[in-house]
């Protein structure tokens, strides 16, 4: 009795290279989009003249002042670092969208799994052999 040994369909380096430069483009893009969609915190327009911020004023001690002059940056570099407010508020609809996509992706990836798998139990076992679930 001779058994047939099973050789699954191999993919060519063209085709790797043309999935791995979609998955690319496709992290990239997704780092893009806030950008390109306005998703970041706008910067104030309007520019005051004021006097040229202290240590003191920004709210930095003597450690603290230490570790930004070995950084480089005087009171009026670091005013724009210390001062800037970061933005954490959930936007109900970005989040809905973002689970919409995960979620979908994720039963787009069950159902192509689950047709791979018969076709490989097909193509070894043959037809009748997936039957039994």
């Amino acid at each position: 009795m001779s058994r047939n040994v099973y050789k699954p369909p191999v993919q060519k380096g063209f085709g790797q290279f043309i999935d791995a430069m979609v998955v690319l483009a496709l992290v990239y893009l997704s780092l893009l989009a806030p950008l390109l969609l306005g998703g970041t915190a706008a910067e104030s327009a309007a520019t005051e003249h004021k006097a040229a911020p202290t240590w003191e004023e920004l709210k930095q001690n003597d450690v603290m002042k230490a570790q930004w002059e070995k950084l480089g940056h005087t009171p009026e570099t670091a005013e724009p670092i210390v001062t800037k407010k970061f933005s954490y508020e959930v936007e109900p609809l970005s989040l809905g969208i973002t689970i919409a996509v995960i979620v979908g992706y994720f039963i787009f990836m069950l159902k192509m799994s689950d047709r791979e798998y018969r076709e490989v139990i097909n193509e070894r076992f043959g037809p009748k052999a997936g039957k039994g679930d």
